[in-house]
């Protein structure tokens, strides 16, 4: 998944569970200027730092290999 379809992926999901940027940090145990920063396309998150944010959203990485 490319990075712009991901910070998508990650602010409409955050939007439909109707739940705002201060909920998600506290939900997933990262800091609001980490998740503002990914939302806005500046940040650049550790692995760590995705799984929490896709674990409190109900997401999945899924990694297709092609051959």
């Amino acid at each position: 998944m490319h990075q712009e379809a991901f910070i998508s992926t990650i602010k409409q999901r955050r939007e439909t569970l109707g739940i705002t940027q201060q909920d998600l940090a506290e939900l997933s145990g990262v800091a609001l200027r980490t998740l503002k920063a990914i939302e806005n396309g500046k940040g650049n998150p550790t692995l760590s730092t995705i799984q929490k944010l896709l674990e409190v959203l109900g997401l999945e990485i899924v990694i297709q290999v092609k051959q």
